[in-house]
């Protein structure tokens, strides 16, 4: 059985030393006897000197390098021996007894290896946030959305969704796997930097039989776009390449008409940014693609040695529901 102190906490941090400042005293007050890392990678501000000083419980673990969340968190977990990992980003403030469901779940279902609690908006309390809201789903041609948010439709927190729910994906903003999972699993995918990695980690999680559950009884806030913003295109180029990673690796059939019709999708979302003379961000999407070509012998290597499970999609084309259907909410 799984208690409080067989959690590591472990911030992933690049120059934040104002939200280390801001929110390790509310993870110090409510995380219990849970061990807290701060995973520094490659600081250029003071933030490992600062976090020893001022939170000498905390354990620093210092990246060679700023790798991204990817490696980022490969490096720094090979040094943390706790059987349950949380990789909780450095923008979010926890509350009161966040753990307790967490493990309580864990200890119910022995095939749950991934969890995400409910995350609120830390600029608006009483509204979902946008990375994660109340468990992520993907759609068959891999658009991911979630309960309480799908495309830019964020519900407000009325209670809806204090269930507890096996989801498809956790967001990597709050992520909590056994580790044990997490080694089997092959870690993250580096190639990916930053964005939709914890997608693809747990797509290879539902490929492998695992359960990846969401707890409404847990909740944390995130202040999102801290690390990096929706208006930067590196973002736009991230989530659309990273897409198209993820979508090949692990989609049980039809492929090449997935594909496609991604591309024909991607092709309208780099017109409409062209529509509202925003074209950097048209750029980003064509160097997203471009990338993804130069990458695809490799993925379709992961392909071949990735096991396939049907049934992960929600529905079948959530742009077309969203858009064509004006649905908002699941």
């Amino acid at each position: 059985m799984f208690k409080t102190k067989d959690i590591a906490v472990v911030i992933l941090n690049w120059n934040g030393k104002t939200l280390l400042e801001k929110f390790i005293p509310s993870i110090l007050k409510y995380s219990d006897d849970a061990v807290i890392y701060v995973a520094d990678n490659a600081s250029t501000d003071d933030s490992v000197a600062f976090v020893t000083e001022r939170f000498p419980t905390v354990q620093v673990i210092e990246n060679s390098e700023n790798s991204g969340y990817a490696k980022g968190y490969n490096e720094a977990l090979k040094h943390v021996d706790e059987p349950l990992f949380c990789l909780l980003n450095s923008d979010i403030e926890v509350t009161e007894n966040w753990l307790q469901p967490i493990i309580s779940e864990f200890n119910s279902d022995a095939n749950t290896a991934i969890i995400q609690p409910k995350i609120l908006d830390y600029k608006n309390k009483s509204y979902f946030e946008y990375a994660g809201a109340a468990g992520g789903y993907i759609d068959k041609f891999g658009y991911p959305f979630c309960r309480g948010r799908i495309f830019d439709t964020i519900e407000k927190d009325s209670g809806q969704y204090n269930d507890t729910k096996t989801i498809f994906w956790a967001s990597g903003a709050c992520l909590f796997i056994k580790n044990s999972v997490f080694k089997n699993l092959g870690e993250f995918d580096e190639t990916y930097f930053a964005h939709m990695e914890e997608i693809d980690l747990c797509w290879r999680a539902f490929n492998s039989n695992y359960t990846t559950k969401y707890v409404g009884s847990s909740t944390v806030y995130h202040v999102g776009g801290a690390t990096l913003s929706n208006t930067n295109p590196r973002k736009t180029y991230l989530n659309f390449r990273n897409s198209l990673f993820t979508l090949i690796k692990n989609t049980d059939t039809n492929i090449i008409f997935k594909i496609g019709f991604r591309m024909v999708l991607d092709g309208v979302a780099a017109l409409r940014f062209l529509y509202q003379l925003r074209p950097a961000f048209l750029v980003a999407i064509l160097k997203a693609h471009l990338s993804f070509y130069c990458n695809l012998p490799r993925l379709i290597k992961q392909r071949k040695e990735i096991p396939k499970r049907s049934g992960y999609y929600e529905t079948n084309s959530i742009v077309w529901a969203y858009f064509a259907k004006n649905r908002k909410t699941l």
